[in-house]
């Protein structure tokens, strides 16, 4: 199947931002998903989930904040973040369908702080950095159990910025990528695949997708 995909800049008073669009035919649902702090949306997370939603009836919007557009290297405090993503939201809700808000690392934090202000449906946190590598006490599970919307967590099970047995209790549900990493990379030696892997990670998404009003 080829993807409709387009491209759209978006100013906001972060910088200029991007949106790169992975149209459903048919679309019920949008899902915005925002890139992490050290990498764009070329993620394989993220490229699986362009992949695979627009099938089932999902938009899929890559949104790739200001820093990343301008090129820079480093991503800027999280207020900046959020700025960047309230400049974008009312062009990922123009298309008349509800929006999931979600993104990975850095992006699930930003997707998790502005939720329910920006009228979100639900959350999708991928690699959600529980906390800084090493660093348990630094928890920011207050951002996640604060979102006020449904949330699903893919969590890879050696992610050394949490991993899924380390999240507390909550009103989020959680999907675990076996062996995988911050990036959802697995060992060679576990015996999965990288395309296994991501099966597993757009399975739990779409099912918990389906499942949202």
């Amino acid at each position: 199947m080829s993807l409709r995909r387009s491209t759209q800049n978006v100013v906001t008073d972060a910088g200029d931002a991007r949106i790169t669009w992975f149209a459903a035919a048919e679309p019920r649902l949008v899902l915005a998903a925002g890139h992490g702090a050290g990498g764009g949306i070329e993620a394989r997370d993220l490229r699986a989930l362009a992949a695979a939603l627009p099938g089932a009836g999902v938009t899929v919007a890559l949104v790739e904040q200001p820093w990343r557009v301008a090129g820079k290297k480093v991503a800027p405090a999280p207020k900046t973040l959020d700025t960047g993503w309230r400049g974008l939201w009312p062009a990922l809700a123009a298309r008349g369908v509800p929006v999931v808000a979600g993104g990975r690392s850095a992006g699930a934090r930003v997707a998790c702080r502005t939720a329910a202000e920006l009228g979100a449906l639900a959350v999708l946190a991928l690699s959600f950095p529980l906390h800084p590598p090493g660093r348990p006490e630094k928890s920011r599970a207050g951002e996640l159990l604060g979102a006020g919307v449904p949330t699903l967590v893919v969590q890879g099970g050696n992610d050394p910025f949490g991993r899924p047995e380390e999240f507390p209790p909550g009103p989020y549900e959680l999907a675990e990528v076996p062996h995988g990493d911050h990036g959802f990379a697995v060992p060679k030696k576990s015996g999965t695949t990288e395309g296994q892997a991501m099966d597993v990670l757009t399975a739990a998404v779409t099912g918990w997708i389906a499942s949202l009003g």
